[in-house]
């Protein structure tokens, strides 16, 4: 089994990295290995037809994608499939090899344990329009960090990797990334919370179309697109 990580595909607009990895590959990955992308994809896109077509290139993958939201996602349409129990968490069945994390959730794969939380906040949502290509819903609700503190006090706050879309605020502000909205810096203030208390090997996040590696074991991505070790549960060092 692998986990392999990508930054935002944006939909069509920078998908092409992914196809570009999976090129000439489909004996080495299986659907049950994973690819996971870190938010802005497009499954539940604002356009049909580019919807149409990111599905089709994901679908035709040979692995199973997963992904989290980011602020770039049609949230009406990807809220309206029910809410599914996966591999321990929370996750909207998109296609049978297309599935969304939910924020706040901790899931098992085989293992592997993961801690996603999505969402962040648009800086470009001054040319857009609510309800069409920008939803209040990119924000996470105290509701949803308030379930993901407590999945992660069931767990002692002790995970194999953290998946995010935006940075915890000291990460953010080692990256040049200064204050913005309120929604945005108490978002990221509570990512801060997360990575002071919790016990990790990786933690992995979009958004700030980049490759970076800041304070050791957090890493942001765009292009770059990464397999990560798996990690075994009893003794969190890489499996052989």
């Amino acid at each position: 089994m692998s986990f392999i990580i990508s930054g935002d595909t944006h939909g069509t607009l920078d998908i092409k990295k992914v196809i570009d990895f999976f090129e000439g590959k489909d004996n080495e990955y299986t659907e049950d290995d994973y690819l996971i992308i870190l938010g802005d994809v497009g499954v539940c896109g604002f356009n049909p037809e580019e919807e149409k077509e990111t599905r089709r290139i994901l679908r035709e993958l040979p692995v199973t994608t997963l992904f989290i939201d980011g602020n770039h996602e049609h949230f009406w349409h990807l809220n309206s499939y029910p809410v599914e129990e996966w591999n321990g968490g929370k996750a909207h069945i998109i296609e049978r090899n297309i599935i969304h994390l939910m924020r706040g959730q901790v899931f098992d794969i085989d293992g592997t344990s993961f801690f996603t939380f999505g969402g962040a906040y648009s800086v470009d949502k001054w040319c857009r329009r609510e309800g069409i290509s920008w939803f209040r819903e990119e924000i996470p609700d105290r509701f949803e960090m308030e379930e993901g503190w407590f999945n992660l006090e069931k767990r002692n706050f002790k995970v194999d990797y953290i998946l995010s879309h935006t940075a915890p605020a000291d990460v953010a502000a080692e990256m040049c990334y200064g204050e913005m909205s309120d929604d945005e810096t108490a978002l990221r203030r509570y990512l801060q919370r997360v990575a002071d208390n919790a016990e990790f090997s990786a933690w992995y996040f979009g958004h700030f179309h980049e490759d970076r590696e800041v304070e050791d074991n957090f890493y942001c991505l765009f292009n770059n697109i990464v397999e990560i070790p798996l990690l075994s549960k009893a003794r969190n060092i890489p499996i052989a």
